[in-house]
């Protein structure tokens, strides 16, 4: 649906593909697509690291579900829900997420603006692995998403957004060749990627 003409329920993957773990909320928006259908007042999105680029998508929605690696200290690949006014808005907060100072400054230009959110859901998981530049989803943060999307489906079916699954998987919702498995078969291995530098300066 067009957000000038109503206020969706935005469904949101924030986050970095190329940093492992971080790709985590992307990779949960993509998966869900992939699987599942919803209504029109649904907005499904890939967030990426877009930052304000995302304030007019939240100013027009009325319901947020977040999804992101965060940072609590707690054991990696563990699950966290937060809602409503416990995801931090304003600078200063508690850092949790990974992404949280560009996504604080999301939600806070969006009230600025005039949005009101109805409630808003965090759905993270605790990073194993950020340093891995080109690397893919750790095992422990992959086998959260799974649950991560049980909980966001649970809760679109609670505020009256039941999803219907797929009979057929749905085109790619991102960009061809950035998809997890098109990701992933295509990566070289770490002695080819050299991702530890700039080849030519080594000795």
């Amino acid at each position: 649906m067009s957000i000038e003409t109503g206020r969706p329920v935005l469904v949101l993957g924030i986050g970095n593909i190329l940093y492992a773990d971080e790709g985590f909320g992307v990779r949960c928006v993509e998966e869900l697509h992939r699987r599942w259908s919803f209504s029109d007042d649904v907005l499904v999105m890939d967030g990426g690291t877009q930052g304000l680029y995302l304030v007019h998508f939240v100013k027009a929605a009325r319901r947020v579900i977040v999804f992101d690696a965060i940072d609590y200290g707690e054991p990696p690949g563990t699950l966290k829900l937060v809602r409503g006014a416990d995801v931090p808005k304003f600078t200063g907060a508690k850092k949790m997420s990974l992404h949280q100072t560009g996504f604080q400054d999301v939600l806070s230009a969006a009230e600025l603006l005039g949005g009101e959110l109805d409630d808003i859901l965090l759905i993270g998981v605790q990073a194993v692995e950020l340093e891995d530049y080109g690397g893919s989803l750790t095992a422990p943060v992959r086998a959260r998403i799974e649950p991560a999307l049980t909980m966001a489906l649970d809760q679109l079916a609670e505020w009256g957004h039941p999803a219907t699954a797929r009979s057929t998987p749905a085109e790619r919702l991102m960009h061809e060749g950035i998809g997890l498995a098109e990701y992933e078969t295509g990566r070289p291995s770490a002695e080819d990627a050299c991702r530890v530098g700039d080849r030519r300066f080594f000795n």
